[in-house]
Formats: C-alpha cells, structure tokens, sequence
C-alpha cells in the first residue's frame, strides 16, 4: 500500500516507517523539519519526504494525494509536560486531516493514543488510573489535548475507518512483542515498547482487526 506517515520524525513515527518499508509498503512522510530524518529513511526510494506544517491544507493535501491510508504517531511532545498550549492543536489538527482525508477519498486512519481516551470497553484498574491521573494533573492540557483527539476521531462521518492504538508508558526496548485488549481485562499492562507500537499499527493496517475500536496495546 502507499501510506503517508504523520509524526515521523519521532521515534514512534520512525518505527511506523521503518517497519511499513520492511513490508514492502511505500511511504510519504509528512513533516516539519525533513533534516531530522536519517538517511536510511531519505534515501530509500520507496520514501517520498514532503515538507510542511500540520494545519497547511494545501501542502498536506498534496502529500495526501494517492494514498491508502494515514498512519500518525501525533501527540504531545514529553519534553513541553506542562507547557503543551492550551487550544487542543493537535485535535483541530486531526479535524484537519480528516477533511483532508474526506476531500481526497482516503478512508483509512490508525493513529497514537493513550489511556487517557476512555473507552466504554475499559474497566477499573488502579495503575491506569493513577497514571492518567498524574497526566492530568501535571500535564492538563496535553491531557485535554489528547482526550479532544479522541473525540474528534470518533465524531468523524461513517466513511472514516480509523483505529486509535492506545499506548501506555513508552520504552526504549528492541521487542515487537505486544498484546491488545482493553484497560483492567488482565491481560494489559503499563509498559509497551516503541518498536512494538509500530509493529500493531503495521499489522492493523494489513489485518483490519480493530476497526473503528480503540484498543490499548502493551507488551505481553
């Protein structure tokens, strides 16, 4: 398929693309600032790298053209905590892309999230709760940021087939491993790895298995 990647410059993003292109998809990679891509990504020609803001529906447009599906890694940055800005812009920029993705007959979309988007599938669990707690408290409006993707992503028209890939705490390991489910179900836990996020969104995007769900992925 040919994909574009949105957030690739991060390293939940580059494990998007490296992965997709070891499956023999084709990449436009959407970003800010293409100089901190590495050059195994830049020069693979099966990578097409367009330069451009997020909220420039021009450009994104032109980037978009052709596409099968969106796959983005978005999401507030780690480092900004507490000074995230306060009008939810990643949401408006998700509000966007799926005009974008309407307009240009794209339908598919499996996209980062985080616990702090409740699903009607979830149950207690005192870890996530003290975690998206913490969230919340010192980093509200990255918070509300992500819960306003969440309800952008679910508000969109029927014709959009979209995936939210709810992560827990990223880290650094090399394993693909993961499993999928929903909080407080037994089965998941608080850690996930960065590879592995990358590794369910390749596969959803080949498998179809979550459509229009918002699983909560962690490693086994």
């Amino acid at each position: 398929m040919h994909l574009l990647v949105l957030g690739g410059t991060g390293p939940c993003g580059l494990q998007i693309i490296e992965q997709a292109l070891a499956r023999n998809h084709s990449v436009v990679v959407y970003v800010r600032s293409p100089q901190k891509l590495p050059s195994s990504i830049t020069l693979n020609p099966a990578v097409k790298v367009v330069e451009g803001q997020l909220m420039d529906q021009k450009k994104l447009s032109e980037a978009m053209d052709g596409v099968h599906a969106v796959l983005s890694a978005l999401g507030p940055a780690v480092k900004n905590g507490p000074f995230h800005p306060g009008d939810t812009p990643l949401a408006r920029a998700y509000a966007l892309i799926i005009d974008t993705m309407r307009n240009l007959d794209v339908k598919r979309l499996i996209l980062l999230g985080t616990a702090s988007m409740k699903d009607e599938n979830d149950k207690f669990s005192l870890q996530f709760s003290v975690l998206v707690s913490g969230v919340a408290i010192f980093a509200h409006n990255a918070y509300e940021d992500v819960v306003a993707i969440g309800q952008t992503v679910r508000a969109a028209s029927e014709d959009l087939i979209w995936t939210i890939a709810r992560v827990p705490l990223l880290t650094e390991k090399p394993e693909r491993e993961y499993v999928a489910g929903y909080i407080g179900d037994g089965r998941i836990g608080t850690r996930l790895t960065k590879a592995a996020f990358g590794a369910f969104v390749v596969h959803e995007l080949e498998a179809n298995e979550w459509c229009r769900k918002a699983p909560l992925i962690s490693s086994p």
